[in-house]
């Protein structure tokens, strides 16, 4: 048999679930967007993509348009 103790808070610090909720909330918004990708090493990626595909094109081509299919999604 199995069992689980959670420690028990001795004072009421005054939150209720929805203070909870509402402050878990507000660390999600506190996170800041990733940064946009420079348009030259998009670029680079995209074509790089394009290369791997034509690499791949006899040996697998499915793979080869799955390749290209992302790089055109940008």
């Amino acid at each position: 048999m199995s069992s689980i103790a959670l420690p028990q808070h001795s004072g009421n610090n005054g939150l209720s679930y929805g203070a909870n909720v509402g402050r878990a909330f507000r660390s999600l918004l506190a996170v800041k967007p990733s940064e946009q990708a420079a348009p030259a090493a998009k670029l680079r990626d995209q074509l790089a993509l394009f290369r791997m595909a034509r690499d791949y094109e006899a040996l697998s081509p499915n793979l080869a348009a799955e390749l290209r299919f992302i790089a055109a999604r940008g």
